[in-house]
């Protein structure tokens, strides 16, 4: 499914999504790369593969191919990252905070991608995923790399797009055209 055909899919009671990903794919606070890369990862997290097949093939013209697999290396390490940081937080007994995590996560560093974009996908991924330690840590980071409020809330409005998106893209028959 490409991208236009995964927008004309979306149904009726969903046109405030439709018109929202319009919106948040072209805001001005973000670059092309930080926008589709936000896409790509988000949409790899929120685990549709409709969704995740048609942002991928009309990002791919967009990004370079170190973006690409930095949004996706995003995604990826942050699933890992989110169930056990999330997890440290929930539980009550402090001994878990004490203990080293022992997971590798090397793409923290080995991306390829710009580093302040980099972090901002895994802020949005972790957005997506409800991880509030790593949206507070990977929202530090983005701010002392000198992005700003305005397009970290750009790149969260994407992240909730997408997420929306995910529950209904695929679920119902396609429109009758």
């Amino acid at each position: 499914m490409t991208y236009s055909e995964m927008v004309d899919s979306i149904p009726d009671y969903a046109k405030d999504l439709k018109l929202n990903l319009t919106s948040v794919m072209e805001q001005s606070e973000l670059t092309a790369q930080q926008a589709w890369g936000t896409a790509v990862a988000c949409s790899l997290a929120a685990r549709n593969r409709e969704l995740y097949g048609a942002v991928l093939a009309e990002a791919s013209g967009k990004l370079s191919p170190q973006a690409l697999f930095g949004a996706r290396a995003a995604a990826a390490i942050m699933g890992m990252n989110n169930i056990f940081y999330r997890f440290r937080h929930f539980a009550s007994n402090e001994k878990y905070g004490t203990l080293p995590a022992r997971l590798r996560m090397q793409s923290i560093r080995n991306h390829g991608a710009d580093p302040a974009d980099f972090e901002l996908w895994c802020l949005a991924v972790s957005a997506v995923n409800g991880c509030q330690v790593c949206v507070d840590s990977h929202e530090h980071a983005v701010r002392e790399k000198g992005i700003g409020e305005e397009t970290v809330l750009a790149a969260i409005r994407i992240a909730a797009t997408i997420h929306a998106l995910a529950a209904v893209v695929g679920a119902d028959p396609a429109p009758a055209l």
